[in-house]
């Protein structure tokens, strides 16, 4: 009786063990998903039931059920045993087991209490089954409850998630109408806002920088572009002696753009570039740039606007100007027609790069940045003009231009032991891709040294994204040219069309390696790399981002 007893206790502390393991597995999931149900579900939807069904499971409950047509003549002890095997057991490829998270879950207050609303259910059904076991006296009913809190772990938290919905929307909306009042109470405030496909973070610490120069600037940390990142630093950053706030817009859905600007109408809006970023959520190109031009047509009366002259796309934004707009202001790096300031005489190298700065008023000065990539003149331009929009002298905003730091993850340089890292591996679009691997092969390595690329590819591209990750494998060869370089992939399926393109451009296949993590090609780096060499990290997706599993 007490051996029984005994066993049954131990398995249920290991399967309840397990089972939080499972829920904490999606609970992170669902928060990378940014908390929203439609994304999750489509994650699940996109993942089968595979992924949530593993042999364990199987051999639970086949040992639940021999136990059970036993009726009473297969010994308790073995069954029990078979169970606790179970419990023990856990799939090789189980990513709840597994995985190591490189953006780990955060238990915010919002997860909190999801946390809690997706617990109760197993809770619920793990009482059930032990009242059940002690009116049967056998232990089968809560083990075999066990078994089904461990399974519904995915739907347990889809359903945590829906039923907080109506909570965390009061929540926001009480957090939005904070935000609103703090900013209607500063009509001295201006309002910078900046949106693209790409750039826009970059962008946006530049144009700080340049701003810092005569105003007391607040910019958005990160990646802050969604209106409950914005509402934080608003309500908890913002200061009366702040005389500028520059915000990053970011948008995934057609909607967004406009959700924003309702939130936080700009003063002077920025728009950087138009090109093939989200089209699973935002459809084509077209419908992207027109979300992006809702920034312009958001404008405050009299409000001004700073556009790249050298994407059509976004110069054609000019028709979505209000009626009562204030001046605009057009950049190029090519010499656009009509362009307001101009970059001209550009000179890279992995130190940044040198320009001449050409303004409105006809002035030029010799401008350089330590930012690297071509696209990134194009960036510190957009903010030499927010400045110029804000009356700074052309001297002044060459000055803050020098200054300027590259971001985190987005081509930064390291030194780890002596080799140099390339870190750009906050997102990827075929452009800072293109951009990432030319730095790449302009950094010098010793006699006999190499070059290194880290990438699972870039996503989120619909049906352009192999064509695209093709032509980015072509781009690699190009600049991976020394005997020595090596490129490493991150996911096999994932980086099959990459591959397809090293190979179309004839990059040897001993010099590619495919990984199926991260940490796996860390391991590989740590073994091949010496002092002197250099390593581009390029994307990194996120952690349950899973299809190379």
């Amino acid at each position: 009786m007490y051996l029984v007893l005994g066993l049954t206790l131990l398995a249920s502390a290991v399967a309840a063990w397990r089972a939080w393991r499972r829920t904490r597995y999606f609970l992170h999931v669902y928060q990378l998903e940014g908390y929203k149900g439609s994304e999750y579900r489509a994650w699940l939807r996109g993942r089968g039931l595979p992924r949530f069904a593993s042999a364990s499971h199987a051999a639970g409950a086949a040992g639940l059920g021999l136990a059970a047509l036993a009726n009473g003549t297969f010994p308790v002890g073995a069954s029990l045993g078979a169970c606790l095997v179970w419990m023990l057991s856990f799939a090789s490829d189980a990513p709840w087991a597994t995985a190591r998270a490189k953006k780990p879950l955060v238990f915010t207050d919002r997860m909190r209490r999801l946390t809690v609303a997706a617990v109760l259910p197993g809770l619920a059904v793990a009482l059930a089954g032990a009242l059940s076991a002690w009116t049967v006296r056998s232990a089968l009913p809560l083990l075999a409850a066990w078994l089904a809190v461990d399974l519904g772990a995915p739907l347990f938290v889809g359903l945590a998630g829906a039923a907080m919905a109506p909570v965390e929307r009061r929540s926001q909306d009480r957090y939005k109408r904070m935000a609103q009042a703090r900013l209607a109470a500063r009509p001295d405030l201006t309002v910078v806002a900046i949106t693209g496909s790409y750039g826009k973070t970059s962008t946006k610490f530049a144009v700080a920088e340049v701003l810092r120069q005569r105003f007391n600037t607040l910019a958005t940390p990160g990646s802050y572009n969604t209106p409950m990142g914005i509402c934080r630093v608003v309500n908890d950053q913002l200061r009366d002696d702040h005389r500028v706030i520059v915000l990053e817009m970011g948008a995934r859905y057609p909607h967004d753009i406009r959700e924003l600007t309702d939130l936080v109408p700009p003063d002077i809006a920025v728009v950087t570039s138009v090109g093939v970023a989200h089209l699973e959520t935002m459809g084509p190109i077209e419908r992207i740039a027109a979300v992006k031009g809702d920034l312009v047509a958001g404008l405050k009366p009299g409000g001004q606007v700073v556009l790249n002259g050298d994407d059509p796309r976004v110069a054609a934004m000019m028709s979505r100007l209000p009626a009562d707009h204030g001046r605009a202001w057009i950049v190029s790096t090519a010499g656009a027609p009509g362009a307001d300031l101009t970059a001209s005489d550009i000179e890279y190298d992995t130190s940044g790069a040198r320009f001449t700065l050409r303004d409105d008023t006809g002035e030029s000065i010799h401008a350089s940045t330590r930012l690297l990539g071509e696209h990134n003149v194009a960036n510190v331009l957009l903010a030499a003009a927010v400045g110029r929009a804000m009356g700074l002298r052309l001297r002044q905003i060459a000055h803050a231009l020098e200054r300027i730091a590259p971001v985190d993850h987005r081509l930064a340089l390291q030194n780890d032991d002596g080799v140099t890292v390339i870190d750009d591996a906050f997102n990827s679009n075929p452009v800072g891709a293109r951009n990432a691997v030319e730095v790449l092969g302009a950094m010098r390595v010793p006699p006999g040294g190499r070059r290194a690329i880290v990438t699972p590819g870039m996503v989120e591209l619909g049906e352009r994204q192999e064509e695209e990750n093709r032509a980015f494998g072509r781009a690699i060869a190009e600049h991976l040219v020394g005997e020595a370089d090596l490129a490493i992939l991150v996911g096999r399926r994932q980086t099959a069309p990459i591959r397809a393109g090293l190979s179309d451009a004839g990059f040897p296949d001993a010099r590619v390696r495919v990984v199926r993590s991260l940490f796996e090609a860390r391991d590989i780096l740590r073994e091949e790399l010496r002092a002197g060499d250099v390593v581009l990290y390029e994307n990194d997706l996120p952690d349950h981002y899973d299809e190379a599993r």
